[in-house]
């Protein structure tokens, strides 16, 4: 039982040791070539970036003002004499609503249709 539990150690730190030794030159790499990217990006002029881009973005922004301001100046304008403003401001409602009322012109139809009557279930 002795050697069996000397062998589970030795697998264990052979195991241990292999990864750390892996992770560990990994990570070196990693920060090797991290640090080559930080020194070339130190080497590039971004001074203007932020700059550029609020231009930009104050650009886009009056494009869509002045679309949003022209579309409701537009809508404000809408001619009275267009029929179908007119018929919006109309009471439609109203005009329709005594024909409603009036009962006698009610009538209801029911339609059979004696085909389907006739048939049962198959």
């Amino acid at each position: 039982m002795a050697e069996m539990r000397n062998f589970t150690q030795a697998v264990e730190d052979i195991f241990k040791e292999t990864f750390l030794t892996y992770m560990n030159g990994w990570r070196k790499n990693m920060t090797e070539a991290a640090d080559k990217l930080q020194a070339k990006v130190d080497a590039e002029n971004f001074d203007y970036v932020i700059l550029y881009l609020m231009v930009m973005i104050g650009m886009f922004s009056f494009i869509i003002v002045a679309i949003l301001v022209s579309t409701v100046k537009s809508k404000r304008r809408e001619h009275s004499k267009d029929p179908y403003h007119q018929y919006i401001v109309e009471d439609w409602g109203e005009k329709y609503k005594s024909q409603v009322l009036n009962r006698d012109d009610l009538k209801c139809v029911i339609h059979e249709n004696m085909g389907a009557r006739d048939k049962t279930s198959p």
